[in-house]
């Protein structure tokens, strides 16, 4: 990859032969051809390689993942909002968030093989950056960014539908993405509680291998504590220590709504 970041400048008008064969096939991958390949470019640009490209940081695709962030939540709320009519908003907000999990998206990422597209440093490649699901992750989300702009938001909402909405009933049914935060919240709002706090307890390994450490306060009281490699993944632990502790697991069918006997749109 080193050789192809050599010749990688700003603009498309110069884009190895190479890259853009691997820029072709991740197109077909996706089912959307780039009328601005530089929006392409700019999604699979980890920072990691800004140094070697002479880049500043908001030529990382950062911006790119801030947007398509955004554009993921106004697609994953109006899916949702028109198929099930009748849900409260309570549980479309949680149904929201167990789609647009870090799990889920990742895994959408490697269904495309994004990682093996991404535009990493050597160092970072061999450190497995292109597997690391933070990474892949943030990808994900800025080539939402990257469609919306060169496609508008119907190329967005085809992708999104397409490549993570496909399989929603999946990703709902297995506990790996039950979200603990939200039964928690509901749980603390619904007692007239303060809301839960999540405290960094600690912090530690190397850059490509972290792991966290976070307790959970809830009523003024430390209801849980959770480990993960992420502060995201080490909050939703310690809450699902705390919604067990509370009886908020007890019905698993109802935790998403009766959406088992909903009609797909």
């Amino acid at each position: 990859m080193s050789w192809l970041l050599d010749k990688l400048g700003v603009g498309s008008r110069g884009i190895p032969r190479e890259l853009a064969r691997s820029l072709a096939r991740l197109e077909k991958n996706i089912g959307y051809r780039f009328k601005n390949r530089d929006l392409l470019i700019g999604a699979l640009k980890h920072r990691s390689v800004l140094h070697s490209l002479r880049e500043d940081r908001s030529h990382s695709n950062e911006r790119l993942e801030f947007l398509g962030d955004a554009v993921l939540d106004l697609v994953i709320a109006e899916y949702f909002y028109d198929l099930f009519p009748d849900m409260v908003e309570g549980q479309l907000t949680q149904l929201r968030s167990v789609i647009v999990s870090g799990s889920s998206l990742v895994g959408a990422a490697r269904k495309l093989e994004l990682g093996q597209f991404l535009l990493i440093s050597d160092n970072e490649d061999r450190a497995g950056g292109r597997r690391r699901p933070s990474i892949l992750e943030d990808a994900f989300e800025a080539v939402i960014g990257a469609l919306y702009l060169d496609g508008g938001m119907t190329a967005a909402r085809d992708f999104v539908e397409i490549h993570l909405l496909d399989n929603w009933r999946e990703i709902v049914r297995k506990d790996e993405f039950v979200n603990y935060k939200s039964l928690v919240l509901e749980h603390a709002q619904a007692n007239h509680w303060p809301n839960p706090i999540y405290r960094l307890v600690e912090e530690s390994g190397p850059d490509h291998s972290k792991r966290f450490v976070v307790e959970l306060i809830l009523n003024n009281e430390p209801q849980g504590i959770g480990e993960g490699t992420s502060k995201k993944a080490a909050e939703q632990k310690a809450a699902s220590v705390a919604a067990e502790k509370f009886g908020l697991l007890t019905d698993r069918e109802n935790l998403f709504g009766d959406t088992n006997n909903k009609d797909e749109a």
